[in-house]
């Protein structure tokens, strides 16, 4: 595994908000509800309840968590159900779907979620004033489920059919996509999924619909399934690219975003230690992410039979071979 330079994109930044240092009630015990995709003991849950141990919210000594892995179906009783429970805070790792759950079961609780584009969305008024009791991390689905279809296009030139595998519980990046693919030249094929039953299916699609490459959009049920999909994706030869960094280091042949846990570890860490601070969300601006990484796996490269243009190459952050 070799790490290359940082690579910088100029597609907006995070603000440098101020920490809030307003210390804990002694003897209080604080709730976080959450509202994710993926369990509790995921890597990335981890790093993040880490991070709010080191701030002084601790399981086991100040801190309580409820809920948390939910199908988006039952995001809607679940959230009923946290907001009962009282909690402090609800953190939505699940999207769209699991902040606006969130959002209709309570308007005073803050709400920490993680979302493609909070405002398109609807989800907060503006990035720097979100009001309501909403704030979070915006991660520039638009601009980036774009610039993932022009670098496989860089990747597989000779490829005229892509498929696009989307999340139709995320908001639709399918206007831009389409343009990007009139500029590059090639014609798009849309399957959405929502689960894993639509995305196996939708794989099982693939070799009929004669798609030559594949873009992975911003999901976080897409991400959850991430081994399914970049197995599949082996099976079926099938140069993919895909949303985090990190699926490209799980097997995916390319990967450019930010890094998830990152994102956890760096944003939603002090935005949850705010909001259990007392600071309410209107008062925390949304943060867009503002490091991308572009991964490529010479190793998944090889297993499909096909060579990393040099280009490509010299552009990449990390390159695992």
């Amino acid at each position: 595994m070799i790490r290359r330079r940082e690579f910088i994109a100029g597609l907006g930044g995070a603000a440098a908000w101020p920490v809030v240092t307003r210390a804990q009630e002694a003897g209080r015990t604080y709730r976080i509800g959450g509202l994710a995709a993926a369990p509790r003991t995921d890597g990335r849950y981890v790093v993040l309840f880490d991070e709010l141990r080191r701030a002084g919210f601790a399981e086991g000594r100040n801190l309580v968590v409820a809920g948390w892995e939910a199908r988006p179906e039952e995001f809607a009783e679940r959230a009923a159900e946290l907001v009962r429970a009282k909690v402090d805070a609800l953190f939505c790792g699940g999207g769209n779907a699991a902040i606006r759950a969130a959002q209709q079961a309570t308007a005073t609780i803050p709400i920490v979620g993680m979302a493609d584009d909070m405002v398109g969305s609807g989800l907060v008024r503006s990035l720097a004033y979100p009001g309501g009791n909403t704030t979070g991390v915006s991660i520039l689905a638009s601009e980036l489920d774009v610039k993932r279809l022009e670098i496989l296009h860089q990747f597989v030139p000779g490829a005229r059919r892509i498929v696009v595998l989307a999340d139709p519980t995320t908001i639709s990046t399918h206007a831009q996509l389409a343009s990007a693919a009139r500029d590059l030249g090639v014609e798009l094929v849309r399957f959405e999924a929502s689960s894993l039953d639509e995305i196996s299916r939708a794989l099982d699609a693939f070799a009929l619909a004669k798609v030559e490459a594949m873009n992975v959009l911003a999901s976080p049920t897409l991400f959850s399934n991430r081994r399914h999909i970049i197995a599949r994706a082996a099976g079926l030869l099938l140069p993919a690219i895909y949303q985090w960094p990190e699926m490209a280091e799980e097997g995916g042949l390319l990967a450019y975003g930010p890094r998830n846990v990152q994102i956890l570890r760096q944003i939603v860490a002090r935005l949850l230690v705010n909001v259990l601070q007392g600071v309410t969300p209107a008062e925390l601006p949304v943060e867009q992410p503002s490091k991308f990484e572009l991964v490529i796996n010479l190793k998944t490269a090889k297993a499909l039979g096909l060579s990393v243009p040099t280009n490509l190459l010299a552009l990449a952050d990390e390159v695992i071979e």
